[in-house]
């Protein structure tokens, strides 16, 4: 049986396109279906009852999803090109980063293109350290 995987999301979505990445760097063939996050489709409800959100990977009809999971699990299912160091300790310093990324950087970024004039300059001015 050949491998399948459905890969749901939307258009222009970080979380998604560092999925894509993934597959892609493995070689991966996958579906892409996407979704309309106002009206979500009851395959997403059903694949990430808890969270109800992109992105969903369902490779052979098993759910997986947030993000950094799929990609470890990409990983760790397909063979070829790595994306995470094998040392356990490089492989938590990657993880890190891409939870300050998440955590950090991504609100920022969202904060300065949601916002408008006076509170647009404020998310995108330096702040200063001590």
């Amino acid at each position: 049986m050949a491998d399948e995987a459905k890969l749901y999301g939307v258009g222009g979505s970080p979380f998604v396109c560092r999925v894509k990445i993934a597959l892609n760097l493995k070689g991966i063939k996958y579906e892409f279906i996407e979704e309309d996050l106002s009206n979500k489709s009851a395959d997403l409800i059903k694949y990430n009852p808890v969270h109800k959100k992109v992105p969903v990977l369902v490779h052979n009809g098993t759910p997986i999803s947030e993000s950094l999971v799929i990609v470890e699990y990409i990983d760790d299912s397909w063979k070829g090109v790595p994306i995470l160091p094998r040392d356990a300790y490089e492989k938590a310093q990657a993880r890190f980063w891409a939870k300050v990324v998440d955590d950090k950087c991504l609100p920022a970024l969202f904060k300065a293109i949601g916002s408008h004039g006076q509170e647009q300059a404020v998310a995108e001015a330096p702040r200063e350290t001590t």
